[in-house]
């Protein structure tokens, strides 16, 4: 365990509620390193990420660093993973972008929270070769297309979430490299390029505004600050807002859930909006399980079911980044209030190129 002082949230969650929560991810972490949705269930490599997230702020070091470890020994050749992986054999050879960028995110945060030069060292060569993955799918407009298939063929589309993620990703493998002393002054331009058209061309991706994570990703990504930050917040708020209960995934279901709602929250922190931001976090305590911390997904509330019925690692992970946001208690934070302020450059600051929009 580390010295620093675990996250807690005075009247929502101590930092023994924290300890008991993060003992679910430690004990849910199989020999391997791998951190599954559930014990003995599958994985995909950005939950897996947040989870490990999770465990380097709640001060599990030596786990977090085991998870790290075995996402580079099962990363394929051209620097991406599979969709999903279950005890260490592949149950789904899509590769997606968002995946292969997160691993940035991730270890930008632990080497923010350890301040473990040998672990960003051993881990530099695995996000490397994820962007390598992920730039490969960008088009001539700067956009990620959203996965490669098995057989090669890319996505015939980009999604605003995924480059809003991606968008974060970029942004803490440039910190990284630069920290290293292997600057990559590409990985900024794409970064911003994407900030860009994220803040300005949304057209420009897959319609999915009935998710909560397209209204808020944004935000959280980094590529939207200050006040069109706050206005993006605000124009949906309602859509997606349950009071007492958390937010709803998607706007046209009765259904909340915990990781959504903890994204929120970090997007909330992401601008200063604190108050707001443990006023969630305390609405979703009612997906908390007492006995062990961990977190049901969701609770579809027409029906008063929890649903689906499995309590997520990756939820219990998003509380507790959640809650560090708001607290501070780790200077993994940054990875989500540092990200650079896409939306307060000019077009001109972002591109160099205009953006051609579709005319069909």
């Amino acid at each position: 365990m580390s010295t620093h002082d675990l996250p807690e949230l005075p009247g929502v969650l101590g930092a023994d509620d924290i300890a008991r929560s993060a003992e679910y991810l430690v004990n849910t972490q199989e020999p391997s390193g791998a951190i599954p949705w559930f014990p003995g269930g599958h994985l995909d490599v950005w939950d897996h990420v947040e989870c490990a997230m999770a465990l380097s702020a709640s001060g599990h070091h030596r786990a977090a660093v085991r998870a790290y470890d075995w996402l580079a020994t099962v990363q394929n050749p051209d620097g991406s993973w599979p969709a999903k992986l279950r005890q260490g054999k592949v149950a789904d050879p899509l590769r997606e972008a968002n995946h292969a960028a997160y691993a940035a995110v991730g270890v930008w945060h632990h080497l923010l929270v350890s301040g473990d030069d040998g672990f960003a060292e051993r881990l530099w060569p695995t996000v490397r070769a994820g962007i390598g993955f992920v730039l490969g799918l960008r088009t001539e407009r700067g956009e990620i297309l959203w996965a490669r298939g098995a057989d090669g063929s890319p996505g015939d589309h980009a999604l605003l979430t995924v480059c809003a993620s991606i968008h974060q990703g970029l942004r803490c493998a440039a910190a990284l490299a630069e920290y290293l002393g292997c600057p990559q002054p590409d990985w900024e331009a794409a970064a911003a390029r994407l900030a860009h058209l994220v803040c300005d061309h949304e057209s420009l991706f897959a319609d999915r505004s009935r998710y909560s994570m397209d209204w808020y990703y944004p935000v959280l990504g980094g590529a939207v600050r200050g006040e069109r930050a706050e206005k993006r917040l605000a124009e949906r708020w309602d859509a997606f807002v349950v009071p007492g209960l958390g937010i709803r995934c998607v706007s046209d279901q009765p259904w909340v859930t915990g990781a959504e709602t903890s994204e929120l929250v970090l997007a909330l922190a992401a601008v200063g909006d604190l108050d707001r931001g443990a006023e969630l976090l305390a609405w979703i305590q009612h997906l908390r399980d007492p006995d062990d911390g961990a977190y049901w997904t969701g609770y579809q509330f027409a029906q008063d079911v929890r649903w689906p019925v499995e309590r997520s690692t990756w939820t219990t992970a998003a509380v507790i980044l959640a809650v560090d946001a708001l607290c501070a208690a780790t200077p993994g934070i940054r990875v989500f209030t540092d990200v650079s302020h896409g939306a307060e450059r000019t077009a001109a600051d972002c591109c160099d190129q205009p953006v051609a929009l579709p005319t069909g």
